[in-house]
């Protein structure tokens, strides 16, 4: 959990409206949910790994005795009520059971907010980070991946990110893989979670986690690993169902490997900045996935910089009735992080030094004119140090100063200077 600068604190909101102003474009609408859940809902066994990271909220008024019983019985999540959201996903799903006589069949929502994780703080992860979602709910088909991938391409061209590549799977492809391995069902989720980390552990890694229990099909997914990994490391292949079908065993889900080419056909006129490929590895962690899914890569981050995808069961868990839908979260603290504020950004702020003889009526008066005028307008008084006033300013973003002094009539008298 970090505090920003102001520098830090204008690239982030420059960055910010940038993707909100690109969404909105492609008429997403914004919501606002709350930043506490109820703590059964985060830990429905839909957030993945991430629902171990969650913050958990205590109950008021528990005594000595409400906290030996839990310890006693091991179960100290009865302790809580309420969590800090992990992601906006899961509020979301919240948001449209309670919300939904009020939303339009097809609901495009975006939500740009602050989730919490437990999380080792490191490069690219906080405990705090801030999540840029869209969503589309109520679209069954691929007119929901298709709107997603062009939104998030658009933004990313907005922000001036080059040599994006968006890798996509299906969870379809991955359990028809697993099937094949002759892993049971049941453990499918557990080996997911060992295939996402093929790219820190390798084939050999997964393999070892996998082998405890059921090394025949621990092997015979290493094989396959193996085999794929140039390909992986090469960034995917095309997405075409020759090029596809070329790298993955026979008998996989035909429907889901099609709508991957349908996709990509439909997707043929993105930014130049952004590709698309195949990836047969690519898990996304989250469990309540249900077909497409979709990560970016950058070659100036060392993780993904988004993911996504199509989630059909969740909204039911909550409503009682299945609704289909998919969404799109743009990872913003490594976004933000491979971006610049604008050269222009500060073009029209301009910092007055002004001496203590100056009227302070007179002062705020030369201050309100170029206010009324567009400038943004900081007031520092001149000091013997004069450098460090002015290099502060322009650390800050101002672009141009003035002196200010007792003879200054107004702001038309005054010699504007840049900075640096």
């Amino acid at each position: 959990m970090r505090d920003f600068l102001p520098a830090d604190k204008a690239r982030r909101e420059h960055a910010l409206g940038v993707i909100r102003e690109s969404f909105a474009a492609h008429g997403f609408d914004e919501i606002e949910t709350p930043v506490v859940e109820d703590v059964a809902r985060l830990h429905s066994g839909l957030g993945g790994d991430n629902e171990k990271l969650a913050f958990s909220v205590l109950k008021r008024g528990l005594d000595a005795d409400d906290l030996q019983a839990a310890m006693d019985s091991g179960d100290l999540l009865s302790l809580t009520d309420l969590g800090l959201r992990f992601d906006l996903t899961v509020p979301l799903a919240r948001f449209y059971a309670t919300h939904r006589a009020e939303l339009p069949p097809v609901f495009r929502s975006i939500q740009i907010a602050p989730v919490w994780r437990a999380e080792r703080p490191q490069k690219g992860r906080y405990r705090q980070f801030v999540q840029c979602d869209i969503d589309i709910i109520g679209e069954a088909g691929q007119l929901a991946e298709v709107e997603l991938i062009t939104a998030t391409a658009a933004a990313l061209d907005a922000l001036g990110l080059e040599n994006c590549t968006i890798r996509i799977n299906d969870r379809r492809i991955l359990n028809g893989l697993l099937e094949f391995c002759g892993f049971a069902e049941a453990r499918w989720p557990q080996v997911l979670i060992s295939i996402d980390k093929l790219d820190k552990i390798g084939a050999e890694g997964v393999v070892k986690e996998l082998s405890a229990d059921g090394a025949d099909s621990a092997a015979v997914l290493g094989g396959i690993l193996e085999q794929l990994e140039p390909h992986i490391a090469e960034g995917g292949v095309a997405m075409t169902v020759e090029a596809i079908t070329g790298i993955l065993p026979d008998g996989i889900d035909t429907d889901a490997i099609a709508a991957l080419e349908s996709l990509a056909h439909a997707l043929d006129a993105l930014p130049s900045g952004v590709s698309l490929r195949f990836d047969p590895t690519l898990v996304r962690g989250m469990g309540y996935y249900t077909g497409t899914i979709f990560e970016i890569a950058h070659p100036g981050s060392g993780s993904s910089v988004g993911g996504g995808g199509r989630y059909d069961g969740m909204i039911g868990r909550f409503l009682g009735t299945d609704v289909p839908a998919c969404g799109f979260s743009i990872g913003f603290e490594r976004v933000v992080d491979l971006i610049e504020t604008p050269e222009d950004a500060g073009a029209d702020s301009v910092v007055l030094v002004y001496d203590q003889t100056v009227p302070l009526n007179r002062l705020l008066a030369i201050k309100a004119e170029l206010i009324a005028s567009g400038r943004r307008v900081r007031l520092d008084r001149r000091a013997k140090n004069l450098k460090a006033v002015l290099d502060r300013a322009e650390a800050s973003g101002f672009r141009s100063f003035a002196f200010v002094n007792a003879d200054t009539p107004d702001a038309a008298a005054l010699e504007l200077k840049p900075l640096g």
